[in-house]
């Protein structure tokens, strides 16, 4: 990683919307035998808001910028970039976050598990 993309990457975690904030306090602390997720990680030439290397998962937050303009066809783009490398990606709505962020982060953590056992065949 250069030092603009990890400048960049300061930036984004400094810079962090409610409901992301309000997901990575909840999993932040979470135990060993949990999915570990990064926030704000560099992949190719795009940060996923978070992503679970183990899973080949990315989460993403959706705010309500996500419907408007040339976005929603920036992130097909880009899901379909990352799809081509094997990831994952989910869409969460940011309203849902803020609505149960408990049952949104246990949401995640289950499918991390269930796709880590995946990619092991079992």
């Amino acid at each position: 990683m250069n030092d603009d993309s990890r400048d960049f990457r300061r930036h984004l975690r400094q810079t962090m919307s409610l409901p992301a904030v309000m997901i990575w306090s909840r999993l932040k602390g979470r135990h060993a035998d949990t999915p570990r997720f990064r926030r704000e990680h560099p992949i190719g030439p795009y940060f996923a808001d978070f992503y679970c290397a183990k899973a080949a998962l990315v989460i993403e937050i959706d705010g309500a910028s996500h419907g408007q303009g040339n976005r929603p066809a920036r992130d097909e783009v880009r899901d379909a970039w990352m799809q081509a490398r094997g990831l994952e990606i989910v869409r969460i709505l940011a309203a849902d976050v803020l609505h149960d962020p408990d049952d949104i982060v246990e949401g995640m953590l289950n499918l991390a598990k269930a796709r880590i056992r995946e990619r092991r065949g079992g």
